[in-house]
């Protein structure tokens, strides 16, 4: 009877061991491969509390969070012959986990290589002007350039973007000497523009004024407001003329009144002269 107890504690503390060596934990963020007698099983474990059995099962855990992995700074000549400095960051991460632990060695330093390999790659193929302001299609191209081989690998490419273009010194200054021609030119265009628009304004106000003498005589006081509103001692107020046509007009109707009445008079016949006493007597 006591040996029949001690054969079962000990199958169970057997039990116990074998279940303790196999039991494996899985975090979220990870996926087991498992390799039985050094073959991987077609499907990973996912995350939680898993069993491998003893001395047959071998995991190998793989991150599949997104992995942010900067590319060095790469020198290249671009297809206009400029020699620039370059470097960018590639986004990607693990879709399948048992390719990733099998097809390569190490996925995250063969993503690097072939990310700066592409990355001269796509210099040599690209103007400077692309390099500076076209870099949406230089990136979707990096992508696609980099996903082709890490796709076998389980790998996939969510994004590559270009982060820093370094020019000669040279080609800055030149640079910079042809931005500001242009900002003088875009000036002088923008203050010859606005005198246009202000002499063809001063034009339609001087037709309106010429046809209209009250607007003249509006604008005059006005002038004369916002010049007495200085702090001057003497103010010049030109005599209307306006006013001057006035008295003109006035001064030739009155002259033609007067004129009618003497014409008239110089027109009457006159009456003849007395007689003397001793003319015309024998």
């Amino acid at each position: 009877m006591e040996g029949t107890v001690v054969a079962v504690v000990v199958v169970v503390g057997v039990l116990l061991l074998v279940l303790k060596a196999g039991m494996r934990v899985v975090n979220q963020v990870e996926r087991g491969v498992v390799f039985r007698w050094g073959k991987a099983l077609p499907s990973h474990r996912q995350p939680g509390i898993t069993f491998l059995i003893p001395f047959a099962d071998r995991m190998r855990k793989v991150n599949v969070q997104i992995v942010t992995m900067p590319v060095p700074t790469q020198e290249g000549i671009t297809r206009d012959n400029v020699s620039v400095k370059v470097d960018a960051v590639v986004y990607f991460r693990v879709t399948d986990p048992v390719r990733a632990a099998i097809e390569v060695q190490d996925y995250v330093f063969a993503v690097g290589q072939v990310a700066q390999s592409s990355l001269r790659s796509i210099i040599g193929k690209s103007d400077l002007d692309d390099l500076l302001s076209d870099r949406e299609r230089l990136h979707e191209g990096l992508a696609l350039m980099i996903d082709s081989p890490a796709a076998g690998w389980g790998v996939h490419i969510d994004r590559v973007e270009i982060k820093d273009v370094q020019l000669p010194e040279s080609l800055k200054r030149s640079m910079s000497r042809q931005a500001e021609a242009e900002r003088e030119r875009r000036a002088r265009v923008i203050t010859a523009d606005g005198e246009f628009q202000a002499a063809q304004q001063l034009a339609n106000a001087s037709r309106i004024m010429s046809d209209t003498p009250e607007a003249m005589q509006l604008r005059l006081l006005q002038t004369v407001v916002e010049v007495a509103a200085e702090k001057n001692s003497t103010l010049v107020m030109p005599f209307p003329v306006e006013l001057l046509r006035y008295f003109d007009r006035a001064a030739k109707k009155l002259d033609g009144d007067h004129g009618v009445p003497r014409q008239a008079e110089d027109r009457r016949p006159s009456a003849p002269a007395p007689a003397q006493e001793g003319e015309g007597r024998p």
